[in-house]
């Protein structure tokens, strides 16, 4: 499969973002740091649990004909089952991620899970596909945005709830020419910096590949302003592929 990636970890911290690339499917997870000194009720950092689920996310796809939303359910099963013993899964701060598949078949399908957008060129056209469910909470206090997780009211990310995987924003398009799959903090280039548009960015990929638009990135968040409610560097992936 014609795919390149790269990632890079916010300065100072471990990379919580995860990629993975297959023959016919690729997908990248951004795990959500915790606030510190916030009880979790898990022994797990957010490390552990993208490698983990990104380890049976890729077991799942390479093995499974089953749709996206049903290959991410019983992923999340799993992952629940590899730490109920040890931790509070009940636990609204339990550690979550962010998920964006795209499986190529006879059609692209895909499934886009909270704030990591997914880019496609389809039949000449660019459609961004994004989940905006995180940016119309009614308020993001720590205690607000723990009632709001995996709700209805809400927003829904992989954590301990395999339902979550049935309200990802799915569907399916003719083959693309060419995608990007991004965390939220590449992809930030876009929605934040405005250091080009999604046409832009899968030109640039073409271009100069994904370390690129990664280091722009790095870049404009030294001299940039930082987005709202998020930090000033933030682990930054980008999976770009071309059929």
């Amino acid at each position: 499969m014609p795919a390149t990636a790269a990632t890079i970890a916010a300065p100072g911290h471990c990379n919580e973002d995860h990629f993975a690339i297959g023959p016919d499917w690729a997908f990248v997870l951004d795990g959500a740091t915790a606030p510190a000194g916030l009880d979790s009720g898990c022994v797990h950092d957010v490390v552990w649990l993208v490698r983990r689920l990104g380890g049976v996310l890729a077991e799942r796809l390479t093995t499974s004909d089953e749709a996206l939303p049903d290959v991410l359910a019983e992923a999340i099963d799993r992952l629940r089952g590899a730490h109920a013993d040890t931790c509070d899964l009940n636990n609204p701060n339990s550690p979550s991620s962010t998920v964006t598949l795209l499986r190529l078949r006879d059609q692209a399908e895909h499934l886009v899970l909270a704030d990591s957008p997914l880019v496609l060129e389809v039949d000449g056209e660019v459609r961004p596909i994004v989940d905006k469910r995180i940016d119309r909470l009614p308020s993001y206090t720590r205690e607000a945005v723990a009632e709001l997780r995996n709700s209805a009211d809400g927003f829904w990310v992989a954590s301990t709830v395999p339902e979550a995987a049935h309200h990802a924003v799915t569907g399916t398009t003719p083959p693309f020419r060419r995608a990007a799959l991004l965390t939220d903090g590449a992809s930030r280039h876009v929605d934040h910096f405005a250091l080009t548009d999604w046409p832009g960015l899968l030109d640039l990929l073409d271009a100069g590949g994904p370390s690129t638009l990664l280091n722009q990135v790095r870049q404009a968040e030294t001299t940039g302003t930082p987005p709202p409610r998020a930090k000033p560097h933030d682990d930054a992936t980008v999976v770009h592929w071309t059929p």
